[in-house]
């Protein structure tokens, strides 16, 4: 039987691994962390952004809103503010569509 390396997820990514998950530059993610106060990345003693899959969850609601659904900041502000309230389940099938859509942009341009 063939040894298998085993997965290892990450528990932090830099600001630049999430700005390549969304084809975006760093600096739209600092803006974002500035006027959403909900994306709150910890940083290491360099200072340095340290992104958890949790933060990576809310910029994608943020980027979601503003670049998919085309939001203004303050709009994007008020629905985030809203879904809070928000039941965890409505959120996770909310989650699982946006990931069916992107999968299903992305296989449209596969074809």
């Amino acid at each position: 039987m063939p040894y298998r390396e085993k997965k290892v997820e990450k528990k932090y990514y830099s600001i630049g691994e999430v700005a390549c998950m969304f084809k975006v530059q760093p600096s739209l993610i600092r803006f974002w962390e500035k006027e959403f106060g909900i994306l709150r990345p910890k940083k290491n003693k360099k200072g340095n952004r340290q992104f958890t899959k949790e933060d990576i969850e809310t910029f994608k609601t943020i980027y979601h809103l503003v670049k998919e659904k085309g939001y203004t900041l303050q709009g994007a502000k008020e629905r985030i503010k809203e879904s809070a309230h928000a039941s965890p389940e409505k959120k996770e099938i909310l989650n699982s569509l946006i990931n069916l859509k992107n999968f299903l942009i992305e296989l449209r341009e596969k074809l």
